[in-house]
């Protein structure tokens, strides 16, 4: 018998909205590490690391509650995924830690900074590689016998995988540029408005093939989106997201400042309904749905007391933060 709320699906949706909260909150200053080749060394880069610093720590608090929750909603799906995904994740997790040491020391040790921002880019780009790769192996399924891995060591990486990976990187990339759009002002907007357009007409391309590949790794995705009548809903996902790409577009020609990032967010929230469209209700694709997956009842409950409690406060804290380094960055700030 089902409960109602169904406490399984509400969970799904909380950890969505973790993974979302955090691309939104992490994607830009990843972006920004993987956009630091890009600026003069000097004034640029600490403009656009400015921009960031109050900021950067508190936004990966979403990847915590992201897997920490799938571990504690989810436990049969976390014990499938991780043995699946060990590379990328561990590959993940130490380039965020790489990346956290750079973005201190290049203040603290100004004698080797241009080897701090070396390390910065690096570990900005694997994470997100990683994360990418990450995305792309899940989508394309895993080997499950039982109720354990059964696959091998290297099934993550395939040409979708790695398509996923490089798309995320360009993603976040966009991200970076158009969020210091708003941040910056002068040549270091200038030259971030010009990134922006490339690096949007990269994504949208990088959206489209990923998009055209998926239906086709599995009967089952390529039923979601093509069948009747279904096809009426998820059609308007390509339609909003072909509107979103021209008014994107158009922002940047027009020299909007706040519009071109607001709608690279919605362009990734398109992306996270048609991952949604793909998966649900399955947590590991074709093979373990959210209900097989979950925790007891007693437990889901138990947490989402919990979560209703620390996730509003989590979001007024952020939210906080960003209203009071609200504004243009200048040259000088984290030391």
């Amino acid at each position: 018998m089902t409960s109602v709320p169904d406490l399984p699906t509400v969970w799904a949706f909380v950890i969505a909205f973790a993974v979302f909260a955090y691309v939104v909150m992490d994607g830009f200053d990843l972006g920004i590490g993987i956009l630091f080749p890009f600026f003069r060394p000097g004034p640029e880069r600490d403009s656009a690391m400015n921009s960031v610093a109050p900021v950067w720590d508190g936004n990966e608090t979403w990847l915590v509650l992201g897997g920490g929750g799938l571990m504690a909603a989810f436990p049969l799906a976390y014990a499938i995924i991780l043995p699946a995904l060990y590379a990328p994740i561990i590959a993940m997790v130490l380039a965020l830690v790489f990346r956290g040491v750079a973005f201190e020391f290049r203040w603290r040790d100004p004698g080797h900074r241009r080897y701090w921002d070396f390390a910065f880019t690096t570990g900005s780009v694997v994470a997100t590689l990683a994360q990418g790769i990450t995305l792309g192996a899940l989508l394309q399924g895993i080997a499950v016998e039982g109720r354990a891995y059964a696959g091998g060591w290297w099934d993550w990486l395939t040409p979708f995988s790695l398509l996923v990976g490089v798309s995320l990187v360009i993603g976040y990339a966009l991200l970076g540029a158009t969020w210091l759009v708003m941040k910056t002002g002068g040549t270091v907007q200038e030259h971030c408005f010009r990134l922006s357009e490339k690096l949007g007409i990269a994504t949208i391309a990088c959206i489209a093939l990923v998009s055209a590949a998926t239906p086709f790794l599995s009967g089952a995705y390529y039923e979601r989106w093509f069948s009747w009548p279904q096809i009426l809903f998820t059609a308007q996902v390509p339609l909003l997201v072909g509107i979103a790409s021209v008014a994107f577009l158009v922002s940047l020609r027009r020299r909007w400042e706040y519009w071109p990032f607001l709608i690279a967010l919605g362009l990734f929230a398109l992306g996270l309904l048609g991952l949604g469209i793909s998966m649900f209700p399955f947590v590991v694709p074709g093979a373990v749905t959210i209900h097989q997956a979950a925790a007891p009842e007693s437990s889901l409950r138990f947490m989402l007391v919990g979560a209703s409690v620390l996730i509003p406060i989590i979001l007024t804290y952020s939210g906080y933060s960003y209203w009071v380094f609200r504004g243009k960055t200048g040259q000088e700030g984290y030391h």
